[in-house]
């Protein structure tokens, strides 16, 4: 069973709301928030990356078994859960931490984030913008913003933002979910 044990680092906008799509997901063992991409040395904090200006995206580090679920389906999961197609926002949060993006770490990552992408060209109205880029160095989140949705769920951001995401997760990817 170890051997189909996989990660991959995705970043749709809040982290809050990419680690609760990706918790409800079959085959997902593991998802923690953190911080990717950035140019500043160091663990950067949430503090500075909400100021924009390490370059860090908020971002998820999904742990998979890869005998119950593809990395085509997570990445397919992550590309209709999150408006991949607005630089650097997803609704009303802006800012480059925000940024659609799929940190890869090895070819195989590449090449499938790739082919996906290129497959939902025709889906979106608009261009998809999101990056494809090696994993520099993951940062997890500090401990607050882990599992943030299940300790938050009637937090007023979590029922106008994710429980809608979680939803549109429901109608279309119901046979994936645990």
């Amino acid at each position: 069973m170890k051997n189909n044990i996989e990660t991959v680092v995705l970043g749709g906008g809040c982290f809050w709301c990419t680690e609760a799509i990706f918790e409800a997901v079959n085959g997902v063992l593991d998802v923690t928030s953190g911080y990717a991409g950035g140019t500043v040395p160091g663990k950067p904090t949430y503090r500075e990356i909400c100021s924009g200006l390490t370059g860090h995206a908020e971002v998820v580090k999904i742990t998979f078994d890869s005998s119950i679920i593809s990395l085509e389906d997570l990445i397919l999961i992550f590309m209709t859960t999150h408006n991949p197609t607005t630089l650097n926002q997803q609704g009303a949060d802006k800012g480059t931490q925000y940024r659609s993006v799929i940190f890869y770490q090895n070819t195989n990552q590449k090449i499938t984030s790739e082919k996906i992408i290129e497959s939902l060209a025709n889906v979106f109205d608009a261009k998809i913008v999101t990056e494809v880029s090696l994993l520099p160095t993951f940062f997890e989140a500090e401990k607050e913003h882990q599992d943030f949705y299940k300790e938050n769920t009637e937090q007023p951001y979590c029922n106008y933002v994710i429980t809608p995401k979680l939803n549109a997760l429901r109608k279309l990817h119901a046979e994936k979910l645990k």
